[in-house]
């Protein structure tokens, strides 16, 4: 009640712009106008969660994956770009938050995180996390789990090699990058478990391969995937 009240007040004192489109949010609208959520490139992955084209990617790549989803499509130039474009690289780690919870409430609708137990956002590595004062996939998986409930479970595997970027990488180049990055921290954790893996944008899926497959070298469990943005390779 008191947070909802001083959230209001700051919306007439200081009135938050899109993301997006960089109008005048309406009250309540969050940090994505009306007119905007409308038009975000949303997949529809949801709807076959074990089937669908971003599923397809870590099929005989990864043991024991299950559900599967990006909430919008990705492309560089789109106006919903800026979503990912300034979590990542202006300083805004709130975005992760806000879109971390418009995810969890629309897919929660449809029994995506129905028997999960606790959520595992892909790390950045120490030195990358320092330069950019956050992990851009733990902000979303944060929200994810203000809605859900779901624990979060940052400390389980760290990322232990501060690779390039992947942008400008072909598959096999991105699969390369990737090449031991990752160290488990806690088997006995995730041991039996359904684990929600969250990284901000799948694309080849190399990222995710890679950390998940390093994980199942001393541990089994049960894997979904969600991401903010899907890009089609």
């Amino acid at each position: 009640m008191i947070k909802a009240f001083w959230q209001r007040l700051m919306d007439m004192v200081a009135p938050q712009a899109c993301v997006v489109c960089g109008r005048r949010v309406a009250l309540g609208d969050g940090m994505v106008c009306s007119d905007c959520n409308r038009e975000l490139p949303r997949t529809s992955h949801i709807d076959e969660p074990y089937e669908n084209e971003m599923a397809k990617l870590f099929w005989g790549r990864i043991e024991n994956v299950e559900r599967c989803a990006a909430f919008m499509n990705h492309q560089s130039q789109a106006p919903s770009s800026r979503i990912i474009y300034d979590m990542k690289y202006r300083d805004r780690p709130e975005i992760g938050g806000f879109m971390g919870k418009m995810m969890a409430e629309e897919f929660a609708r449809k029994g995506f995180f129905n028997d999960i137990d606790g959520i595992v956002p892909i790390p950045l590595s120490r030195q990358k996390e320092h330069r950019r004062g956050y992990n851009q996939s733990r902000e979303l998986a944060r929200g994810i789990s203000e809605v859900t409930g779901l624990p979060l479970m940052d400390k389980v595997v760290k990322r232990i090699i501060d690779t390039e970027s992947q942008t400008q990488k072909s598959r096999l180049e991105r699969s390369d990058n990737m090449e031991g990055a990752f160290q488990l921290v806690d088997a006995a954790a995730i041991e039996n478990r359904h684990l929600l893996i969250v990284d901000d944008v799948v694309t080849t899926g190399a990222t995710i391969c890679s950390c998940v497959s390093e994980m199942q070298r001393s541990a089994t469990f049960r894997v979904s995937i969600l991401s903010l943005g899907f890009t089609k390779s």
